[in-house]
């Protein structure tokens, strides 16, 4: 007597993906409720089993659903935004500010669901995810019908979902609470990377991921700058530094893992912490080959990974599995390496078991959920085939198969696409509301980039200081007469500090956008060692307010914000037609002078040679007070003993220019 079950899956190539790698041509599946029942020889496999449904595969590959090990799925709706940039530059030039804009839970659901009727298609049942509202993800996901690990971003940075990490930290408990447990989605915490978190993060999110048993999904050594600035302020590479956070304790998914070395890979395989490869995004953004058969040596669990569509720019897993083989090739000039079955392995059954979810999917295994495709392999791309290696199944899907091929998808025992017709979501209408964003997006990136100002303050930080400056500079012949002049018994030295400053201009061509300057500050003890470093970046106008005796200028504040990244980040943002660099050495004081306020600098022009100067400046709120400070600094100049000296009307930039 037969047992019935849901579905029957019969004449098909069935690839089970399974320890032996076992293969059934004619192979059937049984599947009922979420589970396959049985799998094997379809002879077998009929004789024991009845259904309700009998699908007839006519002779295509049944195959486990692809797992696609990291992802950013709202970010369909940022395809194509901007590319052809670094990594920096794209993430924090570009996506940061576009993101605090338009990232609200309606944007994360309609780029979910888009992202969703895209991996339905190319055959892909199972993503992890990175982003922000991730509650409102694994909702829009779990009604697409896919399955997915879902992991709530947290951030040192103000995110469009938390104004701080204690914010994102209370959102990621609630969502994991409220998540746990459910037949689709696994909830996950994801502190994004070691550059862009904390120590603090980093353990308050491992401590999480442990008290609720579900996995930590973080970015790791994904460039060699990343790797570079952790050895030379932590002393240490990447993964020593999370493993000191206590980040390894949790069950940890590890992106990228560009520029591990081997005993950092047998640190995460001792923690049996999944890595996802990511091939076509570390292409595309430059960040170098994985070391991906060394890892699997090692034994660890390697999955694939698409990476967000706006950093690949698609979600097609069957292009990404056929790239980490060829990459794996390419980069260590040995073309047996990461082999088809290998391949199509960490796309499935070693992908799911990277996301710590093996046990659910990855593999056609009595027990396991039903997430199964069907590919048809016999169109003119793909075509002949040849049965007699046993390996060529996995050839023809990983070399030749293209994502078009998958005819039917099927997760936790629903069918969610049948004959090439998704069933579960309105693509017309996706596609329609995902024009309607592109659009908004457009209109902010145009105002945005219409001006230098517009684009310092959509970077984020920058202020705008009302005030005036009061200031004189003048050429200095005996520095040293000046230092022991400002000792003078009338002079009041509040504060005194040691420079070394490396400035860029950056010039535009249109010269009422102002000039950008790049400041390196490097204050020196009294031994002469750099004791600290602060960069900013100053929006410098044309306009000078006007003269006040002896050459004292009145002059507007600047626009000013907190650099944070690197000078060639800069350049590469703001593009400009010119770089000017000037570095000096620069003694400052904060003096008192007749109870007025005032800083007076010492400057050795160094590169360019053009010797000292002497700069006063003091701010003021009105032109009667800056009169006032104008007498006082004329004082001040006889009193140093440069009174006589010549007098400098431009900016130490408009002399080189001139």
């Amino acid at each position: 007597m037969t047992q019935n079950v849901d579905t029957l899956f019969t004449n098909a190539i069935v690839l089970t993906m399974d320890g032996k790698l076992n293969q059934f041509d004619p192979g059937a599946i049984a599947v009922k409720g979420d589970s396959i029942i049985a799998v094997g020889p379809e002879a077998e496999i009929v004789k024991e089993y009845s259904a309700n449904e009998i699908m007839d595969c006519g002779g295509k590959v049944l195959m486990p659903g692809l797992v696609n090990a990291h992802t950013h799925v709202p970010m369909t709706l940022l395809r194509g935004l901007e590319d052809d940039l670094r990594l920096d530059v794209w993430l924090m030039g570009y996506m940061l500010p576009v993101e605090r804009e338009f990232v609200t839970p309606e944007f994360v659901r309609l780029g979910t669901l888009l992202a969703c009727a895209e991996q339905i298609r190319s055959g892909v049942t199972t993503f992890n995810d990175m982003y922000f509202f991730e509650d409102d993800i694994a909702q829009a996901t779990a009604d697409a019908g896919m399955r997915a690990v879902c992991g709530q971003s947290v951030m040192k940075y103000p995110a469009p979902d938390a104004a701080s990490f204690e914010v994102s930290i209370a959102y990621a408990r609630e969502f994991i609470k409220k998540w746990k447990g459910h037949p689709l989605i696994v909830p996950a915490v994801a502190p994004h990377a070691p550059y862009s978190t904390t120590p603090e993060i980093l353990r308050t999110c491992a401590n999480l991921a442990k008290e609720f048993d579900v996995p930590l999904h973080i970015h790791i050594s994904e460039t060699a700058f990343e790797v570079e600035t952790m050895r030379n302020e932590q002393g240490m590479p990447v993964v020593p530094y999370v493993k000191k956070q206590g980040l390894l304790e949790a069950k940890v998914i590890a992106a990228h893992c560009v520029h591990i070395d081997y005993g950092e890979m047998k640190t995460l395989k001792h923690v049996n912490a999944g890595i996802a490869h990511n091939p076509s995004s570390n292409l595309k953004l430059a960040s170098g080959f994985a070391p991906v058969q060394k890892m699997l040596e090692t034994g660890l669990n390697v999955g694939i990974g698409t990476d967000g569509p706006a950093s690949n720019n698609d979600l097609d897993m069957f292009e990404e599995v056929r790239l980490a083989s060829f990459v794996a090739k390419a980069s260590s000039n040995d073309p047996t390496v990461v082999p088809a079955a290998t391949a199509l392995l960490m796309a499935t059954r070693m992908g799911a078991q990277a996301l710590h979810i093996g046990h659910l999917t990855g593999s056609l295994e009595a027990g396991k959920r039903a997430d199964l495709i069907v590919v048809d392999t016999s169109p003119v791309h793909n075509s002949p085939r040849f049965r007699r290696n046993p390996n060529n199944a996995y050839a023809q899907l990983v070399f030749a198969s293209k994502s078009t091929d998958v005819t039917d998808v099927m997760v936790n025992g629903k069918w969610l696409m049948r004959a090439h017709e998704l069933l579960t979501l309105n693509e017309a209408d996706l596609l329609d509301q995902a024009r309607e964003i592109a659009q908004k997006i457009d209109i902010f990136l145009t105002a945005r980039e219409q001006s230098v100002l517009s684009k310092l303050i959509a970077l984020g930080g920058s202020m705008e200081q009302e005030s005036f400056e009061v200031q004189v500079k003048v050429k200095v012949t005996e520095p040293d007469l000046l230092v022991q002049n400002m000792k003078r018994p009338e002079i009041e030295i509040n504060a005194s500090k040691h420079y070394l400053q490396y400035d860029e201009y950056y010039m535009f061509e249109d010269p009422s956008q102002g000039r950008l300057r790049f400041r390196e500050d490097n204050l020196l003890n009294e031994k002469g060692d750099v004791e600290n470093v602060r960069s900013r970046l100053t929006l410098l106008g044309q306009k000078r307010e006007g003269e006040i005796g002896h050459d004292v200028l009145l002059s507007r504040s600047r626009f000013l914000a907190p650099a944070i990244h690197t000078s060639r980040f800069y350049r590469e943002y703001f593009k400009p037609t010119q770089v000017i660099s000037i570095e000096k050495d620069r003694l400052r004081w904060h003096i008192k002078y007749k109870e007025t306020e005032l800083f007076v600098n010492l400057d050795h022009m160094k590169q360019p040679d053009m010797g000292y100067f002497l700069e006063i400046k003091s701010r003021t709120w009105s032109r009667k007070d800056a009169d006032l400070k104008a007498e006082l600094v004329n004082e001040l100049l006889n009193l140093l003993g440069v009174g006589n000296a010549e007098t400098v009307t431009k900016d130490y930039i408009e002399t080189l220019l001139s």
